[in-house]
Protein backbone atom coordinates (compact mmCIF):
# COMPACT_ATOMS: atom_id res chain seq x y z
CA UNK A 1 0.00 0.00 0.00
CA UNK A 2 1.27 3.49 -0.86
CA UNK A 3 0.80 6.75 1.02
CA UNK A 4 0.57 8.56 -2.34
CA UNK A 5 0.18 6.52 -5.54
CA UNK A 6 1.82 8.43 -8.39
CA UNK A 7 2.14 5.23 -10.43
CA UNK A 8 -1.61 4.80 -10.80
CA UNK A 9 -2.02 8.42 -11.85
CA UNK A 10 0.83 8.19 -14.39
CA UNK A 11 -0.70 5.07 -15.93
CA UNK A 12 -3.86 7.11 -16.56
CA UNK A 13 -2.17 10.08 -18.27
CA UNK A 14 1.08 8.56 -19.52
CA UNK A 15 0.30 9.06 -23.20
CA UNK A 16 -0.58 12.75 -22.76
CA UNK A 17 2.42 13.46 -20.52
CA UNK A 18 4.91 11.79 -22.83
CA UNK A 19 3.51 13.73 -25.79
CA UNK A 20 3.75 17.00 -23.85
CA UNK A 21 7.36 16.28 -22.86
CA UNK A 22 8.22 15.41 -26.48
CA UNK A 23 6.83 18.78 -27.63
CA UNK A 24 9.11 20.60 -25.22
CA UNK A 25 12.09 18.49 -26.25
CA UNK A 26 11.32 19.37 -29.87
CA UNK A 27 11.24 23.16 -29.44
CA UNK A 28 13.87 23.18 -26.65
CA UNK A 29 12.60 26.35 -24.94
CA UNK A 30 13.27 24.91 -21.51
CA UNK A 31 13.05 28.23 -19.66
CA UNK A 32 9.78 30.21 -19.96
CA UNK A 33 8.75 28.28 -23.05
CA UNK A 34 5.20 28.57 -24.41
CA UNK A 35 3.85 25.86 -22.11
CA UNK A 36 4.57 28.10 -19.11
CA UNK A 37 2.31 30.86 -20.40
CA UNK A 38 -0.38 28.35 -21.33
CA UNK A 39 -0.32 26.82 -17.85
CA UNK A 40 -0.51 30.23 -16.19
CA UNK A 41 -3.61 31.05 -18.23
CA UNK A 42 -5.14 27.71 -17.24
CA UNK A 43 -4.48 28.50 -13.58
CA UNK A 44 -6.11 31.91 -13.96
CA UNK A 45 -9.20 30.32 -15.46
CA UNK A 46 -9.32 27.67 -12.74
CA UNK A 47 -8.81 29.90 -9.69
CA UNK A 48 -10.26 33.17 -10.90
CA UNK A 49 -7.20 35.23 -9.98
CA UNK A 50 -6.43 38.17 -12.28
CA UNK A 51 -2.69 37.46 -12.28
CA UNK A 52 -0.78 34.17 -11.99
CA UNK A 53 3.01 33.92 -11.96
CA UNK A 54 4.36 30.39 -11.98
CA UNK A 55 7.36 29.66 -9.78
CA UNK A 56 10.18 27.18 -9.31
CA UNK A 57 8.73 25.91 -6.01
CA UNK A 58 6.15 26.67 -3.38
CA UNK A 59 8.91 28.07 -1.18
CA UNK A 60 10.03 30.45 -3.94
CA UNK A 61 6.40 31.50 -4.41
CA UNK A 62 6.15 32.46 -0.73
CA UNK A 63 9.54 34.13 -0.76
CA UNK A 64 8.74 36.23 -3.81
CA UNK A 65 5.41 37.30 -2.32
CA UNK A 66 7.23 38.67 0.74
CA UNK A 67 9.93 40.26 -1.42
CA UNK A 68 7.22 42.07 -3.37
CA UNK A 69 6.19 43.71 -0.09
CA UNK A 70 9.76 44.68 0.71
CA UNK A 71 9.92 42.58 3.87
CA UNK A 72 13.33 42.86 5.57
CA UNK A 73 15.25 43.40 8.81
CA UNK A 74 13.22 44.98 11.59
CA UNK A 75 9.93 43.69 10.18
CA UNK A 76 7.73 41.10 11.81
CA UNK A 77 5.50 38.68 9.91
CA UNK A 78 2.97 36.48 11.73
CA UNK A 79 2.73 32.78 10.90
CA UNK A 80 1.49 29.61 12.61
CA UNK A 81 4.05 27.30 14.16
CA UNK A 82 2.06 24.21 13.16
CA UNK A 83 3.08 24.16 9.49
CA UNK A 84 5.89 23.12 7.17
CA UNK A 85 9.14 24.97 7.76
CA UNK A 86 8.96 26.90 4.46
CA UNK A 87 6.21 29.15 5.83
CA UNK A 88 8.46 30.62 8.50
CA UNK A 89 11.75 30.01 6.71
CA UNK A 90 11.07 32.60 4.01
CA UNK A 91 10.52 35.28 6.66
CA UNK A 92 13.90 34.57 8.25
CA UNK A 93 15.64 34.39 4.85
CA UNK A 94 14.77 38.04 4.30
CA UNK A 95 16.19 39.04 7.66
CA UNK A 96 12.75 39.66 9.16
CA UNK A 97 11.39 38.07 12.33
CA UNK A 98 8.81 35.31 12.43
CA UNK A 99 6.03 35.94 14.95
CA UNK A 100 4.43 32.63 15.89
CA UNK A 101 0.72 32.32 16.61
CA UNK A 102 -1.34 29.39 17.88
CA UNK A 103 -3.91 27.46 15.86
CA UNK A 104 -7.46 26.19 16.26
CA UNK A 105 -7.61 22.62 17.57
CA UNK A 106 -10.40 21.49 15.24
CA UNK A 107 -9.19 22.97 11.94
CA UNK A 108 -5.41 23.08 12.56
CA UNK A 109 -5.43 26.58 11.06
CA UNK A 110 -4.61 30.00 12.51
CA UNK A 111 -6.83 30.94 15.46
CA UNK A 112 -8.24 34.44 14.91
CA UNK A 113 -8.55 35.12 18.66
CA UNK A 114 -4.92 34.13 19.19
CA UNK A 115 -3.98 36.26 16.17
CA UNK A 116 -5.49 39.41 17.69
CA UNK A 117 -3.82 38.69 21.03
CA UNK A 118 -0.47 38.12 19.34
CA UNK A 119 -0.71 41.38 17.42
CA UNK A 120 -1.43 43.28 20.62
CA UNK A 121 1.55 41.61 22.32
CA UNK A 122 3.93 42.49 19.48
CA UNK A 123 2.74 46.07 19.35
CA UNK A 124 3.06 46.38 23.10
CA UNK A 125 6.62 45.08 22.92
CA UNK A 126 7.47 47.77 20.37
CA UNK A 127 10.57 46.06 18.96
CA UNK A 128 9.19 45.02 15.57
CA UNK A 129 7.53 46.77 12.66
CA UNK A 130 4.65 44.33 12.27
CA UNK A 131 4.07 44.14 8.53
CA UNK A 132 1.99 41.13 7.52
CA UNK A 133 0.40 37.74 8.12
CA UNK A 134 0.96 34.40 6.39
CA UNK A 135 -2.30 32.44 6.69
CA UNK A 136 -1.74 28.73 6.06
CA UNK A 137 -4.42 26.41 4.64
CA UNK A 138 -3.15 23.33 6.43
CA UNK A 139 -3.74 19.82 5.07
CA UNK A 140 -5.96 21.24 2.30
CA UNK A 141 -8.52 23.10 4.45
CA UNK A 142 -8.66 26.89 3.94
CA UNK A 143 -8.05 29.10 6.93
CA UNK A 144 -10.76 31.42 8.28
CA UNK A 145 -9.83 34.07 5.73
CA UNK A 146 -12.65 36.52 6.46
CA UNK A 147 -11.72 36.74 10.13
CA UNK A 148 -8.03 37.04 9.31
CA UNK A 149 -8.75 39.69 6.67
CA UNK A 150 -10.78 41.78 9.12
CA UNK A 151 -7.99 41.71 11.70
CA UNK A 152 -5.35 42.47 9.08
CA UNK A 153 -7.31 45.46 7.78
CA UNK A 154 -7.79 46.82 11.29
CA UNK A 155 -4.03 46.72 11.90
CA UNK A 156 -3.00 47.61 8.32
CA UNK A 157 -1.22 44.35 7.64
CA UNK A 158 -0.90 42.51 4.35
CA UNK A 159 -2.07 38.90 4.09
CA UNK A 160 -0.21 36.20 2.20
CA UNK A 161 -2.27 33.05 1.73
CA UNK A 162 -0.05 29.99 2.00
CA UNK A 163 -2.05 27.65 -0.21
CA UNK A 164 0.79 25.17 -0.66
CA UNK A 165 -1.50 22.33 0.46
CA UNK A 166 -4.88 23.66 -0.64
CA UNK A 167 -4.89 24.10 -4.41
CA UNK A 168 -8.39 23.07 -5.49
CA UNK A 169 -9.97 23.83 -2.11
CA UNK A 170 -12.77 26.37 -1.67
CA UNK A 171 -13.79 28.92 0.94
CA UNK A 172 -17.26 30.45 0.56
CA UNK A 173 -17.37 29.47 -3.13
CA UNK A 174 -13.96 30.96 -3.87
CA UNK A 175 -11.05 28.79 -4.98
CA UNK A 176 -7.76 28.70 -3.12
CA UNK A 177 -5.45 31.19 -4.75
CA UNK A 178 -8.06 33.90 -4.38
CA UNK A 179 -7.54 34.56 -0.68
CA UNK A 180 -5.43 37.28 0.88
CA UNK A 181 -3.65 40.08 -0.95
CA UNK A 182 -1.42 37.52 -2.60
CA UNK A 183 -1.34 33.71 -2.49
CA UNK A 184 1.27 31.04 -3.06
CA UNK A 185 0.90 27.36 -3.83
CA UNK A 186 3.16 24.36 -4.36
CA UNK A 187 3.18 21.72 -7.07
CA UNK A 188 5.49 19.34 -5.20
CA UNK A 189 4.86 15.80 -6.53
CA UNK A 190 2.77 14.65 -3.55
CA UNK A 191 0.43 17.67 -3.63
CA UNK A 192 -3.12 17.28 -5.04
CA UNK A 193 -1.82 18.89 -8.25
CA UNK A 194 1.83 17.91 -8.44
CA UNK A 195 4.54 17.98 -11.07
CA UNK A 196 7.57 15.69 -11.47
CA UNK A 197 9.96 17.94 -9.58
CA UNK A 198 9.53 21.24 -7.78
CA UNK A 199 7.03 23.87 -8.86
CA UNK A 200 4.71 26.53 -7.55
CA UNK A 201 2.70 29.63 -8.38
CA UNK A 202 1.78 33.07 -7.09
CA UNK A 203 -1.78 34.45 -7.40
CA UNK A 204 -2.96 38.03 -6.95
CA UNK A 205 -5.51 40.52 -8.21
CA UNK A 206 -3.06 43.38 -7.65
CA UNK A 207 -1.29 44.31 -10.88
CA UNK A 208 1.59 46.12 -9.15
CA UNK A 209 2.28 43.09 -6.95
CA UNK A 210 2.11 40.79 -9.98
CA UNK A 211 4.61 42.92 -11.90
CA UNK A 212 6.97 42.91 -8.93
CA UNK A 213 6.80 39.13 -8.57
CA UNK A 214 7.30 38.59 -12.29
CA UNK A 215 10.42 40.76 -12.12
CA UNK A 216 11.72 39.11 -8.94
CA UNK A 217 11.46 35.57 -10.36
CA UNK A 218 13.95 36.51 -13.13
CA UNK A 219 16.71 38.27 -11.18
CA UNK A 220 14.75 41.50 -10.82
CA UNK A 221 14.76 42.20 -14.54
CA UNK A 222 13.04 45.17 -16.12
CA UNK A 223 9.92 44.57 -18.22
CA UNK A 224 10.18 44.25 -21.98
CA UNK A 225 12.61 42.75 -24.45
CA UNK A 226 16.19 42.70 -23.23
CA UNK A 227 15.06 43.45 -19.70
CA UNK A 228 17.05 40.55 -18.26
CA UNK A 229 20.16 42.71 -18.60
CA UNK A 230 18.55 45.65 -16.82
CA UNK A 231 17.94 44.78 -13.18
CA UNK A 232 15.57 47.13 -11.37
CA UNK A 233 15.48 45.19 -8.08
CA UNK A 234 17.14 42.26 -6.34
CA UNK A 235 15.53 39.01 -7.46
CA UNK A 236 16.08 35.28 -7.63
CA UNK A 237 15.92 32.44 -10.16
CA UNK A 238 12.34 31.50 -9.38
CA UNK A 239 11.03 30.30 -12.74
CA UNK A 240 8.95 27.18 -13.36
CA UNK A 241 10.60 24.85 -15.88
CA UNK A 242 8.80 24.48 -19.20
CA UNK A 243 8.78 20.68 -18.81
CA UNK A 244 7.02 20.95 -15.47
CA UNK A 245 4.45 23.37 -16.88
CA UNK A 246 3.70 20.93 -19.69
CA UNK A 247 3.24 18.07 -17.21
CA UNK A 248 1.01 20.14 -14.95
CA UNK A 249 -1.26 21.13 -17.83
CA UNK A 250 -1.88 17.45 -18.50
CA UNK A 251 -2.63 16.74 -14.85
CA UNK A 252 -4.93 19.76 -14.50
CA UNK A 253 -7.31 18.16 -17.03
CA UNK A 254 -8.07 15.31 -14.61
CA UNK A 255 -7.72 17.36 -11.44
CA UNK A 256 -11.40 17.89 -10.60
CA UNK A 257 -12.06 14.17 -11.04
CA UNK A 258 -9.23 13.43 -8.61
CA UNK A 259 -10.57 15.96 -6.11
CA UNK A 260 -13.95 14.23 -6.20
CA UNK A 261 -12.25 10.91 -5.48
CA UNK A 262 -10.36 12.44 -2.55
CA UNK A 263 -13.65 13.74 -1.15
CA UNK A 264 -15.28 10.30 -1.36
CA UNK A 265 -12.35 8.79 0.51
CA UNK A 266 -12.47 11.52 3.15
CA UNK A 267 -16.21 11.00 3.59
CA UNK A 268 -15.74 7.28 4.22
CA UNK A 269 -12.98 7.93 6.76
CA UNK A 270 -15.22 10.44 8.55
CA UNK A 271 -18.18 8.01 8.72
CA UNK A 272 -16.21 4.97 9.82
CA UNK A 273 -13.85 6.67 12.26
CA UNK A 274 -16.41 8.90 13.95
CA UNK A 275 -16.18 8.27 17.68
CA UNK A 276 -13.01 6.22 17.25
CA UNK A 277 -10.58 9.11 16.75
CA UNK A 278 -10.97 12.84 16.18
CA UNK A 279 -11.52 13.31 12.45
CA UNK A 280 -10.83 16.55 10.55
CA UNK A 281 -13.29 19.40 11.00
CA UNK A 282 -15.22 20.60 7.97
CA UNK A 283 -16.89 23.96 8.72
CA UNK A 284 -19.86 25.12 6.61
CA UNK A 285 -18.98 26.73 3.26
CA UNK A 286 -15.55 25.08 3.15
CA UNK A 287 -14.22 22.46 0.75
CA UNK A 288 -10.89 20.82 1.42
CA UNK A 289 -8.52 19.57 -1.26
CA UNK A 290 -7.57 16.78 1.20
CA UNK A 291 -3.88 17.12 0.53
CA UNK A 292 -3.48 15.14 3.76
CA UNK A 293 -6.08 13.32 5.88
CA UNK A 294 -5.12 13.90 9.50
CA UNK A 295 -6.78 12.39 12.56
CA UNK A 296 -6.06 13.01 16.24
CA UNK A 297 -5.74 10.54 19.08
CA UNK A 298 -4.03 10.30 22.46
CA UNK A 299 -3.20 6.75 21.27
CA UNK A 300 -1.30 8.04 18.23
CA UNK A 301 1.83 5.93 18.73
CA UNK A 302 -0.24 2.81 19.37
CA UNK A 303 -2.18 3.39 16.14
CA UNK A 304 1.01 3.93 14.14
CA UNK A 305 2.48 0.67 15.43
CA UNK A 306 -0.60 -1.30 14.40
CA UNK A 307 -0.67 0.33 10.98
CA UNK A 308 3.00 -0.39 10.42
CA UNK A 309 2.60 -4.02 11.51
CA UNK A 310 -0.11 -4.40 8.88
CA UNK A 311 1.92 -2.83 6.08
CA UNK A 312 0.00 0.44 6.12
CA UNK A 313 1.97 3.68 5.73
CA UNK A 314 1.24 6.73 7.86
CA UNK A 315 2.92 10.04 8.63
CA UNK A 316 3.12 12.61 11.41
CA UNK A 317 2.97 16.28 10.40
CA UNK A 318 4.54 17.98 12.37
CA UNK A 319 6.11 16.20 15.39
CA UNK A 320 8.28 19.16 16.42
CA UNK A 321 6.49 22.48 15.92
CA UNK A 322 8.57 25.32 14.55
CA UNK A 323 8.50 27.36 17.76
CA UNK A 324 10.22 24.43 19.48
CA UNK A 325 13.05 24.18 16.97
CA UNK A 326 16.50 25.72 17.58
CA UNK A 327 16.42 27.33 14.13
CA UNK A 328 13.64 29.63 15.32
CA UNK A 329 14.86 30.31 18.85
CA UNK A 330 15.14 34.02 18.01
CA UNK A 331 11.63 34.22 16.55
CA UNK A 332 8.98 36.14 18.46
CA UNK A 333 7.40 33.35 20.46
CA UNK A 334 10.25 30.94 19.83
CA UNK A 335 10.46 28.41 22.67
CA UNK A 336 7.29 29.79 24.26
CA UNK A 337 4.01 28.04 24.95
CA UNK A 338 1.56 27.58 22.11
CA UNK A 339 -0.68 25.10 23.93
CA UNK A 340 -2.87 23.95 21.03
CA UNK A 341 0.09 23.55 18.67
CA UNK A 342 1.99 21.56 21.29
CA UNK A 343 -1.03 19.32 21.90
CA UNK A 344 -1.57 18.65 18.20
CA UNK A 345 2.07 17.75 17.70
CA UNK A 346 1.59 14.90 20.19
CA UNK A 347 -1.69 13.60 18.73
CA UNK A 348 -1.87 13.96 14.94
CA UNK A 349 -1.40 11.13 12.48
CA UNK A 350 -2.01 11.28 8.74
CA UNK A 351 -3.51 8.42 6.74
CA UNK A 352 -3.22 7.49 3.07
CA UNK A 353 -5.52 9.58 0.87
CA UNK A 354 -5.11 9.78 -2.88
CA UNK A 355 -7.53 9.39 -5.79
CA UNK A 356 -6.48 5.81 -6.48
CA UNK A 357 -6.84 4.37 -2.97
CA UNK A 358 -8.88 1.19 -3.36
CA UNK A 359 -11.95 0.62 -1.14
CA UNK A 360 -10.57 -2.65 0.24
CA UNK A 361 -7.33 -0.94 1.21
CA UNK A 362 -9.18 1.91 2.86
CA UNK A 363 -11.32 -0.48 4.89
CA UNK A 364 -8.16 -2.29 5.97
CA UNK A 365 -6.81 1.04 7.25
CA UNK A 366 -10.06 1.78 9.09
CA UNK A 367 -10.35 -1.67 10.65
CA UNK A 368 -6.71 -1.57 11.77
CA UNK A 369 -7.29 1.76 13.53
CA UNK A 370 -10.40 0.43 15.26
CA UNK A 371 -8.46 -2.59 16.46
CA UNK A 372 -5.58 -0.41 17.67
CA UNK A 373 -7.82 1.90 19.65
CA UNK A 374 -9.74 -1.04 21.15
Amino acid sequence: MKFVDLDAQFNLVEKEIRAAIDRVLAHKQFILGPEVGVFEQELKAYCGAKHVISAASGTDALLMALMAYGVGPGDGVIAPSFTFVATAEVIQLLGATTVFVDVDEATFNMDSVALEETIQTVKGDGELNLKGIIAVDLFGLPADHDAIRAIADEHRLFVVSDAAQSFGAEYKNQKAGGFGDIAATSFFPSKPLGCYGDGGAVFTDDQALAESVESIRFHGRAPGAGGQYENIRIGITGRLDTLQAAILSCKLKIFDRELAARQRIADLYARELDGVVATPAMPPNYKSSWSVYTIRSAKRDQIRRHLNQNGIPSAVYYPLPLHRQPTFKHAFGGGQMLPVTDKLADQVISLPIHPYLQPDDQMKIIDTIKTAVG
